[in-house]
C-alpha cells in the first residue's frame, strides 16, 4: 500500500531537512511521486543508485527541456537561463563546458590557494566577538573568489553577492521583500553583458573573462548575451553553494564538539571533513529533469514530458551507500556523496569549492581557539536550497 506524505511544500524545510520521511520512503516507494499546486506533480527518486541512472542519460532526462527546478518556468525565464551549463543538454552541453574544463582542474585552481588564503585572512582578521556567521563571513568569501576569478572590480563584489543571493531565495519571503527574482536576474546579466562588451576593447586580462570571451564554443565564440547567462550561473552557484557549505560546515562542527576538537589537534583531517559537510550538508536538495521518452525505474512507469527530481538529500543518506548514513562522520571514507552531482554536469567548479572549504577552516580554526554558537541558527524557507540565513556566533582569539 503506497504512503502520502508531502515533500515539496517549502515550509516543511524551515526545521531542517526532512530524514526522516526521506529514509521510509527509501524503504517504502523509493520512486515517489508528488503532487504540487497548480501545476502537475513530479517523480522524486530517492536512492543513490537512481539518481546516478538519471543523471547519467541525459539523452532521457532532459535539463534543457523544462529547466531544472521543479515549478514550470515562464518562457522569458527560460529563455533568459538557456545559455546557462546546468540547463543544456549535449551535445550543446558539452561545447560550451569543454574549453572551460582545462582551466578548473585540479592543478590550475591549485595555483589559486595562495590568493584564497589571502583573502580568507583578510576576511577573518575583520571580525571578533559576536556575530551573524552566515551575512557577516560565510556570504563573503565566495563573491570575493569569483570576482577575482573573473576580474570584477572590488568595489562590485557586493553587487554580484546581492544579486546571486536574491537569485535563489524565492521561496522565503522574508530574504526576498520586494525583489524580483526576474528583475534581479537580469540586471546580473546586463551587467555582464556590459563587462564583456568593455572587456572587448581592452587588452587580455589573466582571468576568467577574457579566457571565455577568446575561446571557441560550439564552433563560434560567445556572444556577450551568451556571456551574461554564463555569469549568471557561474556566480550565483559559485556564491551561493560555497556560502552554504561554509556555514552549513561551521554549525555542524560546533554541533559535534568532539569532531571540532580533532579538526584542531589534526588540520589534515579538514579535506575528509569538507567532503563530510558537503554530503550531509548538501547545499541543494534537488535537480530537476525531464523524461523524453517513457521509460521506467524501480519498475516504476515514467511517462515523456514527466518531472523527475533527482534528491540529492535522500541519495546522500542512502542506507546502501554509506554506513551509519545518518551520523556526521569527518573520518567517513570512501565517501561518494553527489552533492557535486555526475557525469556531464559534474560541477565544473568542484576542486574551487574544495580549496576554498579546506583553506577557510584551515585558517578559521588556526585563528579563534574558541567558537561558540550564541542563539538558535534559522534556515532558508526553501526546497530547493538547503541553508542557513541566520547563524549566531561568538569568536575569541
Amino acid at each position: 500500500m503506497s504512503t502520502v506524505m508531502d515533500i515539496y511544500d517549502p515550509q516543511l524545510y524551515v526545521d531542517g531537512p526532512i530524514h526522516e520521511t526521506l529514509a521510509g520512503l527509501r524503504r517504502a516507494q523509493p520512486v515517489y511521486w508528488q503532487d504540487m499546486p497548480d501545476e502537475p506533480g513530479y517523480w522524486a527518486i530517492l536512492k543513490h543508485a537512481d539518481v546516478a541512472h538519471v543523471a547519467r542519460n541525459p539523452t532521457l532526462f532532459s535539463a534543457e527541456i523544462g529547466g531544472v527546478v521543479l515549478e514550470n518556468q515562464p518562457p522569458e525565464r527560460l529563455e533568459m537561463t538557456k545559455n546557462m551549463l546546468l540547463m543544456m543538454d549535449p551535445p550543446r552541453h558539452t561545447g560550451y563546458r569543454k574549453p572551460l574544463a582545462e582551466h578548473f582542474k585540479a592543478r590550475v585552481v591549485g595555483d589559486m590557494e595562495n590568493r584564497v588564503r589571502e583573502l580568507t585572512r583578510a576576511l577573518l582578521e575583520n571580525v571578533d566577538g559576536e556575530l551573524e556567521f552566515v551575512h557577516d563571513v560565510a556570504g563573503v568569501l565566495p563573491s570575493q573568489v569569483v570576482g577575482g576569478l573573473f576580474g570584477i572590480p572590488p568595489q562590485d563584489w557586493p553587487d554580484i553577492r546581492r544579486w546571486a543571493e536574491q537569485s535563489t531565495s524565492q521561496q522565503d519571503p522574508e530574504l526576498l521583500g520586494d525583489f524580483d527574482v526576474t528583475a534581479e536576474l537580469t540586471n546580473m546579466a546586463i551587467y555582464a553583458i556590459q563587462f564583456a562588451m568593455q572587456r572587448r576593447t581592452e587588452a587580455p586580462h589573466a582571468d576568467l573573462t577574457s579566457l571565455i570571451l577568446a575561446g571557441n564554443f560550439g564552433g563560434k565564440a560567445m556572444s556577450d548575451i551568451e556571456f551574461g547567462s554564463f555569469f549568471t550561473q557561474l556566480v550565483t552557484a559559485g556564491n551561493d553553494t560555497t556560502k552554504t557549505m561554509l556555514s552549513s560546515g561551521l554549525q555542524l562542527l560546533l554541533e559535534h564538539p568532539d569532531q571540532l576538537k580533532a579538526l584542531r589537534e589534526d588540520p589534515s583531517l579538514i579535506p575528509g571533513a569538507v567532503e563530510e559537510i558537503l554530503r550531509y550538508g548538501n547545499p541543494l536538495h534537488y535537480f530537476r529533469r525531464t523524461a523524453t521518452a517513457d521509460t521506467e525505474i524501480r519498475g516504476v512507469p515514467i511517462k515523456s514530458g514527466d518531472k523527475v527530481a533527482m534528491w540529492y538529500t535522500s541519495a546522500n543518506r542512502d542506507e546502501d551507500v554509506f554506513a551509519d548514513s545518518q551520523q556526521f562522520d569527518i573520518r567517513r571514507n570512501p565517501n561518494p556523496h553527489l552533492s557535486f552531482g555526475l557525469a556531464q554536469h559534474f560541477c565544473l567548479g568542484v576542486h574551487l569549492a574544495r580549496l576554498e572549504g579546506r583553506v577557510f577552516f584551515e585558517e578559521l580554526l588556526a585563528r579563534f581557539p574558541d567558537i561558540e554558537q550564541t542563539g538558535a541558527p534559522r534556515r532558508i524557507r526553501s526546497n530547493l536550497n538547503n541553508g542557513l540565513k541566520s547563524l549566531p556566533i561568538r569568536l575569541s582569539r
